[in-house]
């Protein structure tokens, strides 16, 4: 027979990030070790029942892995979530990629995990806390981090942690008007940054002047590349609307960096030169922040969650 493999207690958390088609998840330890990663799909084809029982099976499992390789359950568990959150309550209000309204996610897991603690947060405002601690803003007592995907949000970071606002849509930079009357957003107004300034939007406004109804923001940006004057008409309107809404935002936040992530994000300098030089452009009696690209791609909001249910543990402790 051969030898029992003793297993060595390792304290960790469970850490999961919910996205419309897909989830992450990570099990982590107190040093930020990532010590097992997974992925599987939200089934939210199959509706919104079906994707609340995803997210508890997939964290059961999680558990589960943990006593098996690491020999004790998981300590506490912190779960990112998309649309409107209410994360003192612990309720993932509304969103509408999953279908789903006022889901009490964290007692739902917390039971599912045998009593464990679980902390729920919004998937921009988790992963600017990684970005902001563990990140591009490592260091900063004050940041604003801005992902341009499919639309734009942004969390804003004040010594460590993550403002929220008094009902949860602290940070929402992306339904600034910056041009009124301008193209319908999915919010209701007019003229809003993410109507014009998201890769989506960039990507609609590239199909339309490229005649090419495949065409996306990354094909735009490699275009403005070439030199393609209608590229860089398009690119030269979003970036001029995305000064705009920066400036509106470090005009009231004061931010010592910016830290611009998301698709759009990859377009590398092609991005952060003529933002850099646009939003320098516009400010008068404001100091211009470090504008840099997010550091941590995909994985910020898995890790964010981690950070979560770590703080929950420690506020605990100190209670």
């Amino acid at each position: 027979m051969g030898a029992r493999r003793e297993t060595v207690p390792v304290r960790h958390v469970i850490a999961l990030d919910v996205g419309g088609t897909g989830m992450k998840a990570a099990l982590v330890a107190a040093d930020g070790t990532l010590l097992h990663q997974a992925r599987r799909p939200t089934g939210r084809e199959r509706g919104p029942d079906a994707v609340v029982a995803a997210i508890l099976d997939f964290a059961a499992d999680l558990r589960d892995h943990g006593v098996r390789e690491y020999g004790e359950p998981a300590a506490a568990a912190g779960v990112a979530v998309p649309g409107i959150v209410d994360d003192v309550n612990g309720i993932a209000v509304y969103a509408a990629n999953l279908n789903w309204k006022d889901v009490p996610l964290r007692e739902l897991l917390s039971r599912r995990l045998d009593g464990a603690p679980v902390a729920l947060g919004h998937d921009v405002r988790t992963g600017g806390l990684a970005e902001g601690r563990i990140g591009a803003g490592n260091g900063a007592d004050r940041f604003l981090f801005i992902p341009l995907g499919t639309g734009i949000a942004g969390a804003i970071g004040i010594d460590g942690r993550i403002e929220s606002g008094a009902h949860g849509y602290a940070g929402e930079i992306g339904h600034i008007v910056v041009r009124p009357g301008g193209p319908e957003c999915g919010c209701g107004q007019r003229g809003c940054l993410e109507a014009l300034a998201s890769a989506a939007a960039v990507s609609r406004a590239w199909a339309a002047a490229s005649g090419d109804p495949d065409a996306d923001a990354a094909d735009c940006a490699r275009a403005v590349g070439t030199g393609d004057p209608r590229a860089l008409a398009v690119w030269g309107e979003a970036i001029n609307a995305l000064a705009d809404g920066l400036v509106t935002g470090l005009t009231l936040l004061d931010p010592r960096v910016l830290i611009i992530g998301g698709g759009l994000a990859e377009a590398g300098d092609t991005l952060f030169g003529p933002l850099r030089a646009a939003v320098e452009a516009r400010i008068t009696f404001q100091k211009l922040p470090l504008i840099v690209p997010a550091a941590l791609g995909d994985t910020a909001g898995c890790l964010g969650a981690g950070l979560l249910a770590w703080d929950l543990l420690s506020v605990e402790v100190t209670a």
